[in-house]
């Protein structure tokens, strides 16, 4: 149908349908609010027509102790019922920020979801004992792919995709090019679009552009050997929310490029990718004025964003000029 669900971070999941958002869906587990924690992400299942399954990442626990966590349930007349725990990120952590959680399907209904480094862990993003700083990949019912990157590695973590991340804001599957497309937030500046391979080592923090928030150094390198070099980078920092890839003929001229919604910079941003180099060509939708926590192309072709906002977030339908 037309309906969209949004997720407030305060807990609640709802639809938006012709304009109206409904009351909140009943069933939705728990979530630790705090902070940046709070409920992230909902993705369809690729066969949810048949399924009905929705996929919600939230983070679970208290002050002292929180993760990542990803689960799974069947929406039903406004209800999630069957609810499935299908990954909590190791180890527990006691800062309530830098989750990621951001997750797409993959061709072969696996996914990969983004776990941040919650911000006083860095170092753990290159360690692979940990989940913090990785982008992990299950199978649609969690149970882990027999061909993931590390699974034979003596104590590695068998759910870990790829290494070296900060604080991942958006991932999505790009069918046209088969890639993987993800960003991040830096520090101050070294803002990053990445492509996802795996086993790949994206640097953090043994490499950044970015620098700490004191203005202190936190590397020498912004590139090191061994290590994956960002596709392209903001600094100063623009601060990216989610990320979509045109594929629709209604923004025909913009067909195959990456829209990123911005934060700090109060906008979106196009990037094109042109013999495998990926190029940014514009700021679009500052009027608005608003910080942008999300974008995606809808089934009707229109571009929808989310603003970010404590009490009057909102979604805006966007059709291009005639």
């Amino acid at each position: 149908d037309s309906s969209m669900l949004i997720t407030e971070r305060s807990g609640q999941l709802r639809s938006l349908s012709n304009g109206q958002l409904s009351e909140p869906i009943t069933g939705v587990p728990p979530v630790y609010a705090d902070s940046q924690g709070g409920l992230f992400d909902v993705v369809l299942h690729p066969d949810f027509e048949k399924n009905r399954w929705i996929y919600l990442s939230l983070a679970h626990g208290e002050p002292k102790a929180n993760a990542v966590r990803l689960v799974r349930a069947r929406l039903l007349d406004d209800q999630l019922t069957d609810l499935e725990i299908l990954f909590t990120a190791k180890p527990y952590k006691d800062t309530p920020v830098h989750y990621g959680a951001r997750f797409s399907f993959l061709p072969d209904h696996s996914l990969v979801l983004a776990v941040g480094d919650g911000f006083d862990y860095r170092e753990q993003a290159q360690a692979l004992d940990n989940h913090l700083g990785k982008f992990i990949r299950l199978h649609e019912d969690g149970s882990v792919p027999g061909d993931n990157p590390f699974i034979d590695h003596a104590n590695a973590l068998p759910e870990i995709y790829s290494l070296g991340h900060r604080n991942q804001q958006a991932v999505v599957y790009d069918n046209s090019r088969q890639k993987l497309w993800a960003h991040e937030h830096g520090p101050a500046g070294g803002d990053e679009i990445n492509e996802l391979v795996k086993g790949g080592n994206y640097g953090w923090p043994l490499a950044t552009r970015g620098r700490d928030y004191s203005g202190a150094a936190i590397s020498p390198f912004e590139e090191l050997a061994g290590t994956i070099p960002p596709r392209w980078d903001w600094t100063p920092s623009i601060a990216p929310g989610g990320m979509t890839i045109v594929s629709r003929q209604r923004f025909h001229a913009w067909q195959g490029d990456l829209l990123v919604a911005a934060l700090k910079s109060r906008e979106v941003r196009r990037l094109q990718i042109k013999d495998d180099t990926v190029v940014e060509t514009e700021a679009l939708f500052a009027e608005f004025g608003a910080r942008l926590r999300d974008i995606r192309e809808g089934p009707d072709g229109a571009l929808y964003l989310l603003t970010d906002h404590a009490v009057n977030g909102q979604v805006i339908r966007i059709e291009p000029k005639k």
